[in-house]
């Protein structure tokens, strides 16, 4: 009888834990819904083509200047150099152009603020 002690207790014991999984994921489900909070950036509007483009662009830019400086220091060859220099500026070529397309007028470079000397943090379009 021992033995069927222990099975006629084993159904209850499983009813058990089926229960306290449900309440367990219950309670899980709750506090996700409830209690944690939504990242910032989850709800932050997307970002359009064109101000990916303008970042593109001033990325390319940076990327050519300090081409430039690394080159003036020595640190390039001048084929290499010239090569470097020759793909990015193939790319921003492709970028304006694809601005260009968008906004449907060409669009002007970045201009360096004279006091400081560095680039705006966002160039808008320009229509000419």
């Amino acid at each position: 009888m021992t033995d069927m002690a222990v099975l006629a207790a084993l159904p209850v014991e499983a009813d058990t834990l089926a229960i306290i999984a449900c309440l367990a994921l219950a309670a899980a489900t709750l506090t996700f819904i409830f209690l944690i909070e939504p990242d910032a950036s989850d709800s932050a509007p997307h970002r359009s083509r064109l101000d990916q483009l303008l970042e593109q662009r001033d990325t390319i830019y940076d990327n050519l200047r300090d081409l430039k400086f690394e080159y003036r220091a020595g640190k390039f060859a001048e084929p290499d150099f010239e090569q470097m220099k020759n793909s990015m500026e193939t790319e921003a070529a492709v970028v304006l152009s694809e601005i260009e397309t968008l906004t449907g007028s060409p669009i002007r470079p970045p201009r360096r603020d004279p006091n400081t000397n560095a680039l705006p943090a966002a160039a808008p379009a320009e229509p000419r």
